[in-house]
């Protein structure tokens, strides 16, 4: 399972996913979709503290695995958007790291 896996460094060097493994990927990201070569969702919370405090576990989840995704917050709303900035495009870390995030809410 993705979530069960860890980010390793990317320092650029490496190909972008095809569409054949991205394809393969977003089967086990419900929510999730693929814009402009970057993962999407947006996850929706009680108030604004709930919001806040699933953040709060994203920053640590992130800075554990070393790979940090961008996001804005509108209240009660939590707007991810997940790539690899080194490759310009999609690696298998963006899905491993939102497949954790989304453990995070199960």
């Amino acid at each position: 399972m993705l979530k069960d896996r860890k980010c390793v460094p990317c320092e650029g060097g490496i190909p972008k996913l095809g569409s054949d493994k991205i394809e393969g990927y977003m089967r086990h990201l419900p929510g999730w979709r693929v814009e402009e070569e970057k993962l999407r969702k947006t996850y929706s919370f009680k108030d604004f503290v709930h919001a806040m405090g699933f953040l709060t576990q994203v920053a640590l989840l992130a800075e554990a695995e070393g790979h940090h995704p961008d996001f804005c917050v509108h209240y009660n709303q939590v707007d991810f958007t997940i790539w690899t900035h080194a490759i310009e495009g999609l690696s298998e870390n963006d899905f491993i790291l939102a497949a954790k995030i989304d453990g995070l809410t199960a």
